[in-house]
Order: structure tokens, then sequence, then C-alpha cells
């Protein structure tokens, strides 16, 4: 098992037990095996606090190996520290678990005498350079070891600080409010222009609300898992009373009991098991997890003893008061992680409210999950921050110079998510090389950035997760798209489920599509995907299937020969072999009620700044928003040829001359249409284009990777 050792740094605070002394504090987790590592430290107190930075400098290391401690010092080198993540990056998700919780959460709660403090993972770090403050409050248990599943990835993009309330500290709600808050101003003194992040379990989303409330001046960014401002309307509330006159000998069964109300035992089981792994060998891990899981439960009555619980419940209660009562002066920005399944507090219905309460609130709702949903299986706290556009270094988010490239892990629950999709589409990508010959693959696509990939939008966007996807596993490289600005709204969240499409285009790297955008992809050689027909080729009306329909200017060409960019026209059919379009615009439009809506929500898009054609005139400038009625055919197949690639480098004709421009936008675009005609033809020599005889094929073939298409 990894070493999950955590370095504490002890901050004063009022009321400090009187024996009490600053001193060096080792906690080692019950470890597995023998050859691990735990940080050691002296607390050093500076005008009254803890001098955090200078544990950052250096921390004194402890090697244990063969049962001998033998010293050592470790300090961060430049070298430690990364500029930037690589494409399926290896997060961590999965390698620690409840039962790492649990074994790391007895050795932590043992008294020493000391007041609330910071400690950092150290599985969490080295970070990005220039990464925010990420402070995260802990639930009822007090431990900090909330992160325990996420500790790893927060780590390489945050400055993970974890708050530690020792079992029996006593310390009031507002005293803990002036604790965090005095942390958050020395924090925001020291880097003023970047963001601080809280992130809030159950009663430490009250904390985070009421230390926002108390700095309405500095940028915080809190996230709220099951923020227990609900607790008045606890669902246990009538069984409290009942715990004070409960023998103390018959406590140790009350965390027990409520280890399976707060949570699932069966998510909390499954984080470290391959869900993609046969049935046989998930049921025998989850089994062997299950009770493993099961035997290490015993410790929640040392790490909630009966005083403490008792004392928790009262805080919990002055908590939610407390900040419940100040909701009004909160002007940080909130993203609030609700649970559908949570046997404690009506966190669905809580989230709601905040977000109406609250001046800027997003939610995500995880409606199979429990009330401990940073413990449970399928919640990856950073993915979430990722995919609701929270992740960012600075006072705005930047699309481009924020953005995280996918983990392996978040790459592969893509693959799970979206495999019946795959299945039904078949992908067949065909690249053209330098020579003009086809060929099966995307060797014709250059590798070395930045890239311009134009080419025809499918109805409804069907053809962009297997072509993110393709690209991703054949070239090992991210295609980042421009989408439409409304994507990024809170229009297209009426119903902000745990995992959407627009997610996870976030995910994988969308951004609105402005010059400004479009400019920084191009400069740090991206590969970028472009359709210039926008939402009113992807909501083309019927009869429009495989019509190109682009606007007159031709900024994008001038634009990549700026940055000497290579541009790779594309085609791509298959929309009419997936569904038949029903009912477009001019059908929905004419309908009562239905084409009231649909006017009503774009002219409020319109308002608020969202449109893409503004000053066009003609076909392309009725981009008009809506879902169109679809009629699901037995599925065929999608067909991708990339045209020979186009150089610009070295043509700055093309900026300054507007014509020659133009003559190679009509080139390009002449070039999406020629490849959509061939591939019409073509896909009707394919003996595999429907999706059972594809299906007959992988039942048969040893290898069922590339089902074989038409001769090119």
């Amino acid at each position: 098992m990894a070493s999950l050792l955590h370095n504490f740094w002890a901050t004063p605070r009022f009321g400090l037990s009187p024996d009490y002394k600053p001193q060096c504090i080792a906690r080692i987790a019950c470890l597995a095996s023998r050859d691990s590592t735990f940080l050691s430290s002296d607390s050093v107190i500076v005008n009254g606090v803890s001098s955090i930075e200078e544990k950052e400098k250096s921390s004194p290391i402890v090697d244990v190996k063969n049962g001998h401690l033998a010293p050592a010092i470790k300090e961060k080198s430049k070298e430690d520290i990364q500029n930037k993540l690589e494409t399926l990056w290896d997060d961590g998700y999965g390698t620690q678990t409840v039962k790492d919780y649990l074994e790391i959460g007895l050795e932590i709660v043992k008294p020493d005498g000391g007041p609330p403090r910071w400690f950092t993972p150290i599985s969490a770090g080295p970070p990005l350079e220039n990464s925010p403050l990420l402070l995260f409050l802990p639930g009822m248990d007090g431990t900090g070891m909330g992160l325990v599943l996420h500790e790893k990835a927060l780590g390489k993009v945050f400055q993970v600080w974890c708050l530690h309330i020792p079992v029996y500290d006593r310390t009031p709600f507002d005293e803990l409010v002036k604790f965090v808050g005095r942390t958050v101003r020395m924090k925001h003194a020291s880097s003023p222009n970047k963001p601080i992040y809280l992130v809030g379990d159950s009663f430490g989303g009250c904390l985070a609300l009421a230390v926002a409330a108390h700095n309405p001046e500095i940028d915080l960014i809190l996230i709220l898992a099951n923020p227990a401002t609900s607790f008045d309307r606890i669902q246990l509330q009538p069984l409290l009373p009942l715990l004070k006159s409960l023998p103390d000998e018959f406590h140790v069964t009350v965390p027990y009991l409520l280890s399976f109300i707060m949570g699932d035992p069966l998510k909390m089981a499954m984080v470290n098991i391959d869900s993609m792994l046969p049935p046989g060998q998930i049921i025998q891990r989850l089994s062997g997890n299950l009770t493993d899981l099961l035997a290490h439960l015993y410790g929640l009555a040392d790490i909630i003893p009966k005083e403490t619980l008792l004392w928790k419940l009262k805080l919990l209660r002055s908590a939610s008061s407390y900040s419940n009562s100040r909701l009004h002066a909160v002007n940080a920005e909130v993203l609030v992680i609700a649970s559908g399944k949570d046997n404690m507090l009506p966190s669905e219905n809580e989230a709601q409210r905040l977000k109406n309460s609250l001046r800027n609130c997003t939610v995500r709702y995880f409606k199979d999950n429990g009330h401990t949903i940073l413990l449970e299986n399928g919640v990856n706290l950073l993915s979430i921050i990722k995919a609701t556009s929270k992740y960012r270094r600075s006072k705005r988010h930047d699309y481009v110079m924020d953005f995280l490239p996918p983990s392996k892990s978040e790459f592969k629950n893509t693959i799970k998510d979206n495999s019946w999709y795959f299945n039904f589409t078949g992908p067949v990508m065909l690249s053209t090389m330098e020579n003009g010959k086809i060929v099966r693959g995307l060797a014709g696509v250059p590798r070395e950035g930045p890239v311009l990939l134009v080419g025809y939008h499918m109805l409804m966007g069907l053809e962009i997760v297997p072509l993110v996807h393709e690209y991703l596993i054949q070239m090992k490289i991210l295609l980042r798209g421009i989408a439409h600005p409304t994507l990024f709204t809170q229009l297209v969240e009426s119903r902000p489920n745990a995992t959407s499409f627009v997610d996870m285009l976030k995910l994988y790297g969308a951004a609105p599509v402005t010059a400004s955008n479009f400019f920084k992809l191009l400069a740090t050689k991206s590969h970028v995907l472009l359709y210039p027909g926008g939402a009113r080729e992807a909501l083309h009306r019927k009869g429009e299937e495989y019509k190109v329909i682009w606007p007159d200017q031709q900024e994008f060409i001038r634009m990549a020969a700026k940055f000497g960019a290579t541009i790779v026209p594309f085609g791509v059919v298959g929309e009419d072999d997936i569904a038949q379009l029903v009912l477009d615009y001019d059908d929905l439009k004419s309908i009562p009620i239905l084409g009231d809506r649909i006017r009503s929500e774009n002219e409020k898009a319109a308002r608020s700044g969202f449109t893409v054609r503004g000053g066009m005139d003609g076909e392309i400038a009725n981009q008009m928003l809506y879902i169109p009625g679809l009629l699901p055919k037995i599925p065929g197949r999608f067909y991708f040829l990339f045209g020979k690639p186009i150089h610009t480098k070295g043509r700055q004709d093309l900026v300054k001359d507007r014509e020659k421009a133009r003559e190679l936008y009509l080139q390009v675009k002449s070039e999406v249409q020629n490849n959509m005609n061939y591939l019409l033809k073509k896909r009707e020599e394919d003996p595999y284009r429907n999706v059972i005889d594809r299906t007959v094929y992988r039942a048969f073939s040893a290898t069922s990777d590339d089902v074989p298409t038409f001769d090119f």
C-alpha cells in the first residue's frame, strides 16, 4: 500500500490547553508494507500564525526500512515542479480507499492536547507551478482525511491544506470561522490575484459559507459536498435525544450504524475495482473489499467517541444556523455537489435552495450516492471541478491557459460510459497522405502543431465523441474543439446531473468560439477542431443533410496563416444511418407553446450576449438553437475522411491578401464537400455498414478493434 502519511502544522487559537506546547508531531498510518515514509515537523509560530511557508521549503523525512529509522532531508527542487500536465496523466484515483481513511484516522485522532491545525497529505503534490490554494474543511469526523480518494489528483493542481480538528477539541463554531478566515486572509495577502478554494464536506460546507460571508472582498471558490445547512431538517432528528441516554458500552455500535446510513458501503468498496473487468472478478474483489472495510469500521467509535459525537451535533446545529443567516453576504463562486440517496440530510432539495439563495451557484446532482459522497466510487472531485469550468489560477477563468487535460481514469470512464455509442457507430477513420494516397487511420494527419481540422458538423454534433476519442487513441493528442458560447452558460442547465454531454465537452477541452480563444489555441500549438457552419449546420433543416453551410468570411484562414498552422479539411457521414430528422426548426416553430418557448430561449441567449454570427447576413446568421425531433434507426456507421494537409507556414500573403485567403477558404470548403461525396459513394460498398453485421464479426473475430470496411 502506498505511503499515506501526513505532516501536521499546529496553529494557535483561543482556549489552548495550558499543557499544550508546539511540538514535533509524527503520524504514520497502519501500513500493509514496511517500506514507507512519513513527515515530521516542528511547529514554528511567527506573529501568531504557523509558518507554513517554511514547511513547504524544507521538511524532515524519515524513511522506515526494516524496522529502522533513517533520517534524511528532502527539499522541493525546481525539477519537481511541472509547468503542465500531459494528456492522459495518472491522477491516482483508486489507489487510496476508505480503508486508508479509517487506518490513518485511527492514528491521527490520538489526543495530543493541540488545537485545530492544517496539514498537507504527502501524496498531494508537488503541484503545478502557480497552482492555487485549496483548503479542505472536514465533516463531522474532523480528521481532515475526507479527501483521501482525491488528494493525489488534487495535489497535482492545487496546494492542498486539510483542516484537522482533534477529537477532544471543543472550539466553538465562530472561533473555527475566525481560524479559517485568518488563514484565508494570510494567503490572499501573499497572492492577491489567485483564487482560494474552500472544499467543505457536510459540516465543512457550513464553515466554508460562513468564512465566505465574512470575507466578501476575497476571491473565493466554494465547493460544497452535501453541506449541512439543512441540519434543522435532518431525517434522524427524532433519534438524536436517544444518543445522550445510550450507555457508554453501547456507543461502539452508533458510529458503525451511522456509517451505513451516511454512505453506501458497496460504492465505497468499489473505489479500486475496475468496472470493465469480467463480472466474476468484480464480485470476487468486491467481496474481499467489503470484508476488509467492515472489519475496519469498528475504529469509528474511536474517531467519534460519545462525548465528541454529542458535541459535534451541537456544533452542527449552531453551524447550520450561523451560515444560513449569512447567505446574503456570500459573494463567492459556489459549486454544490448533492447526493440523491443522502439518508442523513435532504441534500438534493437543499442544493436547489442554495442555488436560489446564492448569487453565483452551480449544482451537480449524483442520484445514486449517499451522504459521504467524497468517499464513494464514481465521484472524482477534480473531474467535477474541471467539467464545471471552476478551475482557474487567476481572477477570471481562461478556457485555454487554465485547461487541465483529461487523466487516464477520466478517459477510462468516458470509454465505459460511451462504449455502446462507439459500438453502434463503428467509426471508420481515413486520412490522406502527402502523396494523395488514402489510408486507414490518421497517419495522414500531421502530429506537429498547430493543426486546424476544419469540417462538416453533423446533425446534433453526433460525430464529436467518436472523433475526439479516435484522435486521442490513435494520435495520443487531445483535439481541442471550439463550441457555441451558449453551452458554457447556465442557460443549458435545466437539470444539472452528475454527467452531461456539455460537461464532457468541457472536460475534453472545448472552449467558447471567440477570436481570443482561437488565437491562444493556435499560439500554444494545439490541435484545434473548427466547424465554420456552427449551429446552423449542426441543426440543419430537412433535406440539408451533408450540405456545407458556411459563412462568406474567411477569417480562420488568415488566423491559421498567422501561426503557420496546417489545415486539414475533413468530411464525415453517417447521421442518416443513426436517425431520421422528422421535426426541424420550421416544424417546431409552428407548434403552439413549443415554438414560443424556442423563440423565447433564443432571445434570452441573444440578450445575454451569447451570439456567434452577430452582424452577419444570410442563411448562416439564422442560428436558432433548439432540439430537433429525431426517429432512431437501426445503427449504420460513421465514416471520416481527412483530406490532404494544407500548409500555411510561410504564407504571410494569406494574412495580408484577403483575396488569396478567400481562394484558399473556398478550396477548403470544396474539399470538405468532396470528401463527403466520396464517403457517401464508397459506404455502399461496406459489407459491415450495419451494426448487426459488425456485431457478428466481433463475435467470431480474434481481434475486433478494427472491423473491415470498403476498399479504398
